[in-house]
């Protein structure tokens, strides 16, 4: 694999504490951040290093994800989507979360018919494999398109069945509100992939863990964060 920091004068280790920053904090805090870490650098520069480095970040995790799920069962899914204005255009966000809240695809449309529900059911299960159940809400097109897939009779749908997917959007949400706002349906789609991606690597659940436990676990994902495109 080619350096992808080659044409940079900055060092890697800067360029991700950048990134990991701008997806967790709005650009204009990360530069603060930044700069009271003795790194001077203006949030045009933030935001380039993101739109360069963040999707290449996100996929290095995400293949490493997807390769370990695939060699297991995937136990049980749950989908949801939530309503997303861009220029005051509604588009659907889409998201597919695992058993244990995490998040495994993410997917934008302007429609929620059939047609976008097969192919974010299709984009999903090419990466992570089929899981044994599929918890919805009572949206038709979750059955129109699992119908075309042939695993109707997996399909799951209650009153509170679906609160994991419904509380994975709170993160996203805070993080929107702090942008402002997206301009355009691909810039949504770019961060909604990396977001995911970043939130799920440094998500350590620190209520299911001693003080000790937790620690470890996070200096692990920052060990393997510094090694990303290395």
């Amino acid at each position: 694999m080619r350096n992808p920091f080659r044409y940079f004068k900055t060092s890697p280790e800067i360029i991700r504490l950048a990134v990991m920053m701008y997806v967790r904090f709005p650009l204009r805090q990360v530069e603060d951040l930044l700069h009271e870490r003795g790194i001077d650098v203006s949030y045009e520069t933030v935001r380039a290093w993101w739109n360069r480095f963040g999707p290449l970040f996100a996929a290095e995790i995400r293949k490493k994800r997807s390769a370990l799920m695939l060699g297991f069962p995937q136990w049980r899914w749950h989908l949801d989507e939530v309503f997303v204005r861009i220029s005051g255009e509604t588009h659907y966000l889409w998201r597919a979360v695992d058993h244990e809240g995490e998040v495994l695809e993410a997917f934008v449309t302007k429609t929620r018919d059939r047609k976008a529900a097969l192919r974010f059911l299709k984009k999903a299960m090419k990466r992570y494999g089929r899981p044994q159940v599929i918890v919805t809400d009572r949206l038709r097109s979750y059955r129109a398109a699992m119908k075309i897939i042939g695993n109707a009779e997996r399909q799951e749908t209650g009153r509170w069945l679906n609160n994991r997917a419904e509380n994975s959007h709170q993160p996203f949400r805070r993080r929107e509100w702090a942008m402002a706002k997206f301009r355009s349906a691909k810039s949504l789609q770019k961060f909604v992939a990396v977001h995911a991606s970043v939130h799920n690597h440094f998500n350590q659940e620190r209520h299911l863990y001693s003080r000790h436990d937790f620690k470890l676990n996070r200096s692990a994902a920052l060990d393997e964060w510094r090694q990303l495109a290395a």
